[in-house]
């Protein structure tokens, strides 16, 4: 069983990934963000290395969703390819920080790996508050986040709801991270798990 969670940047994937992978004994798979060798010159100067962060980013989830299903293991995944390609990408490209010739590029690169994979047997959609995620990222605070902007935020947060809205490769569950603390608060987390089960199991 493949299990993905998504979210802007701050949310808390990496954090209920971890949670969810300790509760139900699930593998999790998490971001290439450590080894990840275009991150910090991106962040210095977006338009130059956007492509190849992108390009890095797909080859590495392409890479994880074919092990993931090769394995047979129950496995959760920090984040998943269609933000690459819906989210991230596309505003890059909006922005005018990659150039037309490359978003094609990319994008023929996704389509033809979509068209291999499988989609996740469960999405969690994590939604949240730019206010939300600024706080999260400044409580973290990662170097080479330092430079993102709100309104970079808000751009990513319009295309996430966009791409939710009409996402139909499997099952969706939504949850609200402003109105719940579920790294402190057990009952928080405990609401999340009996959604997952009623997804997964159809306790209703």
């Amino acid at each position: 069983m493949h299990v993905a969670i998504a979210g802007n940047i701050g949310a808390g994937k990496t954090t209920l990934t971890k949670l969810l992978a300790k509760h139900y004994k699930w593998e999790a798979q998490f971001e290439d963000v450590v080894d990840n060798p275009y991150l910090d010159d991106f962040y210095t100067k977006m338009e130059r290395w956007s492509f190849n962060l992108q390009i890095y980013f797909l080859n590495s989830r392409f890479r994880q969703i074919l092990e993931i299903r090769e394995s047979g293991k129950q496995i959760i995944q920090d984040r998943t390819i269609y933000e690459d390609a819906h989210i991230f990408a596309p505003n890059l490209h909006a922005m005018g920080l990659m150039t037309n010739r490359d978003f094609e590029n990319y994008k023929s690169l996704f389509d033809l790996m979509e068209s291999l994979v499988q989609p996740p047997d469960l999405l969690i959609y994590l939604r949240s508050s730019i206010s939300n995620l600024v706080a999260q990222i400044h409580k973290r605070g990662r170097d080479y986040e330092n430079s993102i902007s709100i309104d970079y935020l808000s751009r990513l947060n319009e295309r996430y709801e966009a791409w939710i809205h009409n996402y139909t490769k499997g099952k969706l569950l939504i949850i609200d991270v402003d109105k719940l603390d579920f790294v402190d608060k057990p009952e928080d987390l405990g609401e999340i798990i009996n959604k997952v089960e009623a997804e997964l199991h159809g306790l209703f």
